[in-house]
């Protein structure tokens, strides 16, 4: 519509009042929503974009629905995602994205992990567009922080949101924890055939702290992160059981002879495992893919799969 047809048609007064009316509107509508009892409520106007599976998996747990633009180009992925069916209703950034991608979503937070690529967090950063990058998360406490610093940048409903999250996941520790109490501690270890393993200062040691689980990288093998085994070392440790991802991702526990022989197999060519009772004897507990590197809070779900396997005497009901 030009110039000259407001002054042809409305009076100026007229054209200036259509014109505030259509920006109140506008800005209202991003302001308030209906809250199902007739009134209204305020919500926030962000726009989350994700750029690793750990904030994927942050976002979706304290965020709503609407806030949330794009997740990571892993989001759909249940090798990696503990939300991969979730994730499959939101928008997914390509993969190698560059910041273009990122900001054509016209983000007003977006979410880096340490691991993301250095060069896209600044550039992103340069943009002006306010940016998370979260660095801890070997620990349940460093994953209740990360929960608390999203919700706080977000909004009031999301920081509440934050908490009942933190209260619930507690809540499934302390009844894995009770249900642990006087076990007989299983050792175990988490081979790998990329020639690392874990030890103390991983997610996998704080797996096995609320599994009823010794990491024998850890006590017997004082490593610390993801470092090249002691190969002869390890073939005295007492291994009573491998962690080991499941072969097919669709399979839950119980698991079948045949998959359990399928998840050893690789190891059984591999030394120093495949000269290990524990790998001839195919003694192993098996995790989902995903469970074995999940850093987030989602990271309960390992905890009781792995313990109901070391333990299952302590789940009969």
């Amino acid at each position: 519509m030009n110039r000259r047809f407001f002054n042809a048609r409305m009076p100026r007064r007229r054209v200036l009042s259509v014109l505030l009316i259509g920006f109140l509107q506008c800005w209202l509508a991003g302001l308030v929503v209906a809250d199902g009892g007739g009134g209204a409520k305020e919500i926030s106007s962000a726009r989350i974009v994700s750029q690793s599976v750990l904030t994927d998996e942050l976002a979706l747990a304290v965020a709503r629905p609407e806030q949330v633009a794009a997740l990571s180009q892993l989001a759909r992925d249940d090798n990696f995602s503990a939300v991969s069916e979730a994730a499959r209703d939101y928008p997914q950034l390509p993969v190698r994205g560059t910041a273009e991608a990122i900001l054509q979503y016209r983000p007003t937070l977006v979410l880096f992990s340490d691991f993301s690529r250095p060069e896209l967090v600044a550039q992103v950063k340069r943009s002006g567009v306010p940016v998370l990058v979260f660095d801890r998360y070997a620990t349940l406490e460093d994953t209740y922080a990360n929960l608390r610093r999203l919700g706080a940048a977000i909004d009031p409903a999301a920081k509440g949101k934050a908490e009942e999250v933190v209260a619930a996941t507690q809540k499934r520790v302390a009844a894995l924890e009770q249900k642990l109490a006087g076990r007989k501690i299983v050792k175990v270890i988490a081979p790998s055939t990329y020639g690392v393993i874990p030890g103390a200062g991983t997610n996998f040691q704080d797996l096995c702290e609320h599994a009823g689980a010794e990491n024998l990288a850890a006590t017997l093998g004082k490593m610390r992160g993801h470092t090249a085994p002691p190969a002869e070392q390890m073939l005295r440790w007492p291994v009573d059981r491998l962690v080991i991802a499941v072969p097919d991702n669709a399979q839950r526990p119980p698991f079948s002879e045949e998959i359990i022989a399928r998840a050893v197999a690789p190891f059984r060519q591999v030394p120093p495992y495949k000269f290990m009772p524990s790998v001839r004897e195919k003694r192993v507990a098996l995790l989902q893919p995903w469970q074995m590197s999940c850093l987030s809070h989602l990271r309960v779900e390992a905890y009781e799969q792995l313990a109901r396997q070391l333990h299952p005497e302590a789940f009969q009901e």
